[in-house]
C-alpha cells in the first residue's frame, strides 16, 4: 500500500518526503509536481513568504526515465529563505548566542508543543508545526494523484466561503460543476476554473467580495477563514468497507482533510445542514437510466456507510483563521510569567484558497489505497488490466 512521510523545517535547509508504494511504470516529471506546488502558492491574502519561495522539486529516487520503478520515490524542496536563517537553524552548535522565543500565540500550538516536549524556546515547535509543511505534502500526494488520474479518478476543489463572505446561489454553482465535471479531466475541471479566482471562488461577484474583505482584515491586522469543497469524479463503486470502523473511506477522508494546519471541520457532502432536514429530503432515490441503477440525486456525497456508491464524492472543509495577528491578542511571557502582546510571525492573511489545494493532495493517498486494496498489482499495466476486467 501507499504511504509517505515528510520532514524538515520551515526555515530549514529544505522540505524532504519519500513516497512508498507506487507502483512501476507510472509517468511522472517534476514539471507535473510543480505545477501543483505553484497552485498552493497563490491566493489573495498569502504572506511575504511566497514572495521569496517559487518551490520547486527535485526528485533524488524511484523514478527512471520518467518512469517509476516501484521503489521509494526520495523528494526534495530546498528552502530560498533558508539563506537569512543560517544562524537561527543551524544544525550543530549550541544556538547560546540566538534569541529564544518564549511568548506563544494565543490559537497556535506554540505553548502546547513547548510543554509537551520540554523546550525552552517556541521556535522548535514554530518550525516543524508550520504550514510550510504541506509544501512536500503536496509534492508526495501528487505522485499519487498521478496515479488516480491514469485510472480515470480526478479531484477538484473550489472555495465556498472567506469570512463572512459567502457563495449562497449553490442552484447556479451546481450548474456550473454539472457542467465542468463533464470535460475528460472530471473533477479536476473544477481546479482550473476556480485557479483563474484569486480566491479560487467560481461566483466573480463574490470573490471580489472576498477580496475586499481579506483586504479589511489586512488593514485591521486581523486574520480570515473559510470553507472549501472538494470533489472527486470517475470513482468506482466499492470502495471502502463498512465491516471495520478503521477501514471506513469516509471516516479516512475526513482524518486527511482535518490534519491540515487550521482545518477544525470537515463534512461529507452537506452533512451539517442535512441534519436539519426530514430523511425524505436527504436520502438519494433509486432509478433506473438505460437498464442501469442510478441515483436521483446525491445528498450523500458519494459514501454510503464508508463505502463509495459510485456517486462523485463531495466534501467540505471549514479552515479557521490563521492564528498569527499583525494586531495581536494577550499572551503571556512563559520566562517570565508577565502578560504581554502575542508574539507575531510573518504570516499569511488568509490561505483558504491554498488549503482547498493542499486538501485536493492530501485525500489522494486515502482513494489510491482503497482503488489498491480492491484490484491490486506491483505495476500500472497489471492494475489497469485487473481494472478493466472488474
Amino acid at each position: 500500500m501507499i504511504r509517505y512521510f515528510t520532514a524538515g523545517e520551515s526555515h530549514g535547509q529544505a522540505l524532504v518526503g519519500i513516497v512508498e508504494g507506487i507502483p512501476a511504470g507510472l509517468s511522472i516529471s517534476s514539471e507535473y509536481i510543480n505545477h501543483q506546488l505553484w497552485r498552493r502558492q497563490q491566493g489573495y491574502g498569502r504572506g511575504g513568504r511566497m514572495k521569496i519561495e517559487s518551490d520547486k522539486v527535485e526528485i533524488l529516487s524511484g523514478v527512471r526515465f520518467g518512469k517509476t520503478l516501484g521503489s521509494p520515490i526520495a523528494l526534495v524542496v530546498h528552502n530560498k529563505d533558508w539563506h537569512n536563517w543560517i544562524e537561527k537553524m543551524a544544525v550543530e552548535g549550541d544556538g547560546s548566542k540566538i534569541e529564544k522565543i518564549s511568548i506563544p500565540r494565543p490559537g497556535h500550538v506554540d505553548y502546547i508543543g513547548s510543554v509537551k516536549y520540554g523546550f525552552d524556546d517556541i521556535r522548535n515547535v514554530i518550525e516543524r508545526a508550520s504550514a510550510r509543511e504541506t509544501a512536500m505534502r503536496v509534492a508526495c500526494c501528487t505522485i499519487i494523484r498521478k496515479f488516480l488520474e491514469e485510472n480515470g479518478i480526478f479531484i477538484g476543489s473550489h472555495v465556498l466561503s472567506i469570512g463572512s463572505v459567502i457563495v449562497k446561489n449553490r442552484m447556479n454553482i451546481d450548474k456550473l460543476i454539472k457542467r465542468f465535471t463533464k470535460a475528460a479531466c472530471g473533477a479536476y475541471k473544477i481546479a482550473e476554473e476556480a485557479d483563474k479566482s484569486q480566491v479560487r471562488i467560481l461566483d466573480k461577484a463574490i470573490g471580489n467580495k472576498a477580496i475586499a474583505s481579506i483586504k479589511r482584515a489586512k488593514k485591521l491586522g486581523d486574520t480570515l477563514g473559510g470553507v472549501f469543497e472538494v470533489i472527486v469524479t470517475g470513482v468506482p463503486l466499492g470502495l471502502g468497507s463498512y465491516v471495520h470502523y478503521d477501514r471506513k473511506l469516509d471516516g479516512q477522508l475526513t482524518q486527511a482533510i482535518m490534519s491540515i494546519h487550521a482545518v477544525k471541520g470537515v463534512e461529507i457532502g452537506e452533512g451539517f445542514a442535512n441534519a436539519q432536514k426530514f430523511g425524505s429530503q436527504v436520502h438519494d432515490a433509486f432509478g433506473l437510466k438505460d437498464g442501469k441503477i442510478m441515483r436521483q440525486s446525491n445528498g450523500a456525497g458519494g459514501l454510503e456507510g464508508g463505502v463509495t456508491n459510485g456517486e462523485m464524492i463531495v466534501l467540505h472543509g471549514a479552515m479557521k483563521p490563521i492564528s498569527t495577528l499583525a494586531n495581536p491578542l494577550k499572551s503571556i511571557d512563559i520566562k517570565t510569567k508577565r502578560v504581554v502582546d502575542a508574539r507575531y510571525e510573518r504570516s499569511d492573511v488568509c490561505a483558504v484558497p491554498a488549503c482547498s489545494v493542499i486538501a485536493e493532495a492530501v485525500i489522494a493517498p486515502v482513494l489510491a489505497n482503497a482503488f489498491l486494496e480492491k484490484f491490486g498489482g506491483d505495476s500500472m499495466r497489471e492494475i489497469k488490466t485487473r481494472y478493466k476486467k472488474k
